[in-house]
């Protein structure tokens, strides 16, 4: 991707966006736009059991996912709970597979980033 790209990138207004395009980019193999929906010192949890600190340890998280092409569909979103500047997010996966819970920060922008995210919080 060139840095034209990053420019026509949507960013998560709302912090219900983030999602969906989690989603979308995980799809597209967009390794760079993935890493733009977390914030610098973020925590990925990882389905093995480690956990992925900061943006050079997510990137490699998900450059090893996109890897193996897979396809993903969007869960089911609740309502984001709301403080402030926080929020707590979370979807019920496709076929009972599990439910994800993230909690995002607006960022001074006024767009959402997530600083927490488990992505199978029953897996």
């Amino acid at each position: 991707m060139t840095d034209n790209d990053d420019a026509a990138r949507e960013c998560a207004r709302r912090p219900e966006d983030l999602s969906r395009l989690v989603v979308e980019r995980l799809n597209a193999g967009d390794v760079d736009g993935l890493v733009e929906l977390y914030e610098s010192d973020a925590v990925l949890a990882l389905p093995d059991g480690v956990v992925a600190t900061g943006l050079a340890e997510i990137r490699a998280a998900y450059t090893r996912l996109v890897a193996t092409r897979p396809v993903f569909q969007p869960g089911a979103q609740s309502p984001a709970l709301r403080a402030g500047d926080l929020a707590l997010t979370s979807s019920r996966l496709p076929g009972g597979g599990g439910a994800t819970v993230e909690v995002a920060r607006r960022q001074p922008d006024g767009s959402w980033r997530w600083i927490l995210d488990q992505p199978n919080v029953l897996g």
